[in-house]
């Protein structure tokens, strides 16, 4: 039984909804254009959030607009450290999770801080067989990274299966939370 339950206490909300919510409500209007994005699972809150491209003329190559994509992103990280620590301690109070940042400009993408959780499992011969040539092939560092790329890999392929799942999954917790409190 979870003891925060039994003690009376209440959990914290941490919807995808009231997080958003929160965290739209709680950043400064000019960090981002419009809401970022946020991603929620058991340990984490990761806020990713587009920020204002840099405007390099008409004729710029791609090397170029690259390195302004950086820049604008390293600009924007160091500038809002301290903002963003003061958010995060509020946030992990109120939500019980890590929360993590990036930022994406333009076709770049950076995520400042966010866990890396290890993960225990059981292979059996032939699924520590996938990873060994994984790492012997030069694919991956180790079984750990081996394993990690084989589930980004999964992802990849598998992202509609997945998005329908999670639908499945918040159509439940709705029923859940409609259902009787005790």
């Amino acid at each position: 039984m979870d003891s925060r339950k039994s003690a009376g206490r209440r959990e914290p909300e941490s919807s995808i909804e009231a997080v958003s919510g929160w965290i739209v409500g709680r950043l400064p209007d000019s960090w981002f254009e419009g809401a970022p994005a946020v991603t929620i699972d058991h340990e984490e809150i990761l806020i990713v959030g587009r920020l204002l491209a840099p405007d390099l003329g008409d004729e710029v190559d791609a090397a170029a607009a690259t390195a302004a994509e950086a820049g604008r992103i390293t600009r924007f990280r160091e500038e809002t450290r301290e903002d963003r620590i003061a958010i995060a301690r509020e946030g992990q109070h109120l939500f019980g999770r890590t929360i993590s940042w990036g930022a994406e400009v333009g076709n770049s993408r950076q995520v400042f801080t966010n866990l890396s959780i290890p993960v225990m499992t059981r292979l059996r011969q032939s699924e520590r067989m996938v990873l060994d040539t994984l790492v012997d092939s030069g694919v991956a560092r180790s079984r750990s990274d081996a394993l990690a790329w084989c589930v980004k890999l999964v992802g990849t392929n598998a992202d509609e299966w997945l998005l329908n799942l999670r639908k499945a999954m918040e159509t439940v917790e709705t029923v859940r939370r409609q259902g009787p409190h005790t």
